[in-house]
């Protein structure tokens, strides 16, 4: 077993992009690099199989949340961890669950020693500490796992960011306390990532940066963005992010976003994202194309024969028509879903692909102006 490592290997002259390995027991990831969201073990309406061959994924991301409520640990562990039950081969991330604890608002309650919930499915009553969160992502089994943290909502006070911030260095604290007195399971490393919150505040996020730093993990995430705030704004601190956490370690922001939100953000030095943007908005009839955007249910694409996108080499878009594509989502055929979701993911990766190859050749920042123009296009 053997701790993550990431290696820097290319930096961008115009900008803060750079381009690395990270490598884990289950595999090296190139970055910038997009997780498809996995939330309950599976992405859905797409098999491992698929996201491993056509997507080319490299690591994919489960929640802590949903996972303990369904199918729950002791299930998992009986499999041997999520890799043997799912059957994903490469590396996989699991969020702590605080998100999905911030996002049932009225249905929990937070103390100092956790967080108090009813579960979705059926009211019952949970309680996360950052204690047992990592106990449970040690029992998924994921290769990085993720610190428990209040994520506050947009808009905040002053006050209440700051105090929701102390809380979750508090619970950070706590998190790597329990992570260091417990044992790698399942024969490979797990890895521990810290998560920087402040709000909107400039002088909350830098206090922030700081003390996940002094924590010296293995990787860094910048959380707390993305959830209402002014694109300008989420860029703006972004950008203060990056800038003060360490310069040698992966930096992940968590949940952004669109496929021109993710170009700025690899030009501000970001290099893992995730988001359930490509398959929830693909389920619903949006594709991202390297030619622009598609609303598939248009009537204009009904006679359309021309493959969905022949920019990407993914062999379900460069199989099936948008004539095709269309006439499954009007008769609401389930095929639809599952063709458009594995067309977003593969263009997804196909993006963080190619601004991996423009940052090493050197000419990333004229490649990012041109290509955001012409994906954002509405077709």
């Amino acid at each position: 077993m053997a701790a993550l490592t990431f290696q820097l290997e290319h930096t961008d002259n115009n900008s803060k992009a750079r381009a690395g390995t990270i490598t884990t027991d289950h595999g090296v990831i190139e970055t910038p690099i997009f997780m498809p969201v996995g939330t309950i073990g599976s992405v859905k309406a797409v098999t491992q199989q698929q996201l491993k061959d056509e997507i080319k994924a490299q690591i994919i991301l489960g929640n802590t949340y949903h996972l303990y409520l369904r199918p729950t640990t002791a299930i998992i562990e009986a499999a041997g961890g999520l890799h043997k039950f799912n059957g994903w081969p490469k590396p996989i991330l699991t969020d702590s669950g605080g998100y999905q604890v911030f996002s049932l608002a009225e249905n929990r309650k937070l103390t100092e020693e956790g967080a108090l919930f009813q579960s979705h499915i059926d009211g019952s009553r949970h309680l996360f500490t950052a204690e047992n969160v990592m106990d449970i992502q040690r029992s998924i089994g994921a290769d990085i796992i993720m610190a428990f943290d209040e994520c506050p909502p947009y808009p905040s006070e002053y006050a209440y960011a700051k105090k929701s911030m102390e809380l979750t260095h508090r619970w950070l604290t706590r998190c790597f306390t329990r992570f260091n007195e417990t044992e790698d399971k399942y024969g490979y490393s797990q890895n521990l990532f810290p998560i920087v919150q402040g709000s909107t505040f400039e002088d909350l996020r830098k206090e922030s940066c700081a003390f996940v730093s002094s924590k010296e993990a293995t990787g860094n995430a910048i959380g707390g963005l993305s959830v209402g705030e002014p694109e300008a704004m989420m860029y703006d601190l972004t950008a203060l992010c990056a800038e003060n956490l360490p310069y040698n370690k992966p930096r992940y922001l968590m949940g952004v976003g669109t496929p021109w939100n993710i170009l700025e953000c690899i030009s501000l030095g970001i290099d893992m994202f995730d988001c359930v943007m490509p398959t929830r908005n693909g389920r619903n009839g949006m594709l991202f194309t390297t030619k622009g955007v598609i609303n598939i249910r248009n009537k204009k694409w009904a006679t359309d024969f021309s493959v969905i996108d022949d920019g990407i080499d993914c062999e379900t878009s460069n199989y099936y028509s948008k004539a095709y594509l269309r006439h499954l989502f009007v008769a609401d055929e389930i095929l639809g879903l599952q063709i458009a979701s594995i067309h977003n993911l593969a263009f997804y990766l196909w993006l963080v692909g190619e601004a991996r190859k423009h940052i090493i050749a050197g000419d990333f920042k004229s490649w990012k102006t041109s290509t955001r123009e012409i994906i954002k296009q509405r077709l």
